[in-house]
């Protein structure tokens, strides 16, 4: 038995790659966000520090169990901090006034980050 291969015809393995290509682009989790030397002289611009009593003061303590903070030493003056953050936690970094310079996205951060704030990912 052979299966039509026109182009008006598509196989399931067709739409298996097609999903898997939106699937692929819905999981970059983690935003990297670079934090200068200049803005890491500021504990409000500490995730750590700052986070927490705002998610306090405004109420919204239920979403201390979807937020996850990661970060590494950076290499040069321009990027000394680098934050890996989930959606909620860039959300939530936006309400408050931060303004992140994203520079990039990940499925989850390197093993070499340490959770900075919130819980591990999960994947």
């Amino acid at each position: 038995m052979s299966i039509p291969t026109s182009d008006g015809i598509h196989t399931s393995n067709d739409l298996l790659r097609r999903l898997d290509a939106k699937h692929a682009l819905a999981v970059l989790d983690y935003r990297i966000v670079v934090q200068s030397a200049d803005e890491v002289q500021s504990v409000e611009n500490a995730p750590a520090v700052s986070m927490g009593p705002y998610l306090l003061e405004s109420g919204q303590t239920s979403l201390l169990r979807t937020i996850s903070i990661y970060s590494l030493r950076g290499a040069s003056r321009e990027q000394i901090r680098l934050l890996y953050m989930n959606a909620q936690a860039i959300r939530i970094w936006n309400e408050m006034g931060k303004a992140p310079r994203i520079v990039g996205t990940l499925v989850r951060p390197p093993r070499t980050a340490l959770l900075t704030f919130g819980v591990p990912f999960s994947k």
